[in-house]
């Protein structure tokens, strides 16, 4: 899952949003100066990822990928789901995509002491371009899998272009996601209970 997706499984509190964005950029162990349910919410991220890419719907949508892309599929389909979640958003998500993305970003300001330097750096980029908002349009999926090509991988890639393997098999991924969404939500739902 991608930060759209992990944000919303979070559920409303704002210490458990801001740590499921943070799972993307906290590796290894959690720093101690994290508040605890930030700390919590780190932890449902990395819990998220591990059900996520065990998930048979997963997977069936990375063995759809191209063999030449093979080794980013993961990549690749944790944005093509936060595409069909933002798509999806009137039945799955809460208030409207623009003001979820809107109260995201300002909690992510208000909490900028807690930002890792990359999330700190991107996190202007982020709420000028609206990122989470901006899911909904394949090119802009396109453009993002093509900047990590580029300006995150550090080696010569196949990453390039996967933007466009969202739009071969279109259905596909999105019966994928449809099949996939109620049980990582689930799972998100189990872990918040279990924590109180």
């Amino acid at each position: 899952m991608n930060y759209l997706a992990h944000v919303l499984l979070a559920g409303p509190a704002p210490a458990y949003r801001l740590g499921a964005m943070l799972g993307d950029f906290v590796k290894g162990p959690l720093p101690g100066a994290l508040p605890l349910p930030v700390a919590d919410g780190v932890a449902l991220h990395r819990s998220i990822d591990v059900f996520t890419d065990a998930h048979p719907a997963f997977l069936i949508s990375r063995a759809r990928v191209s063999h030449a892309r093979r080794r980013y599929s993961g990549i690749m389909i944790d944005m093509f789901y936060d595409h069909f979640l933002a798509t999806h958003w009137a039945e799955l998500g809460r208030d409207t995509l623009p003001d979820f993305a809107r109260d995201t970003y300002a909690l992510f300001a208000q909490n900028s002491a807690l930002l890792p330097p990359r999330l700190a750096q991107i996190l202007p980029n982020m709420t000028r371009n609206d990122w989470l908002t901006s899911y909904r349009r394949p090119e802009a999926i396109a453009g993002a899998i093509n900047g990590m090509a580029t300006h995150r991988l550090s080696q010569p890639n196949a990453l390039g272009g996967g933007g466009e393997e969202l739009l071969e098999k279109y259905a596909e991924f999105e019966a994928d996601f449809l099949a996939f969404w109620p049980e990582v939500l689930a799972h998100a739902q189990g872990f918040l209970l279990a924590r109180g």
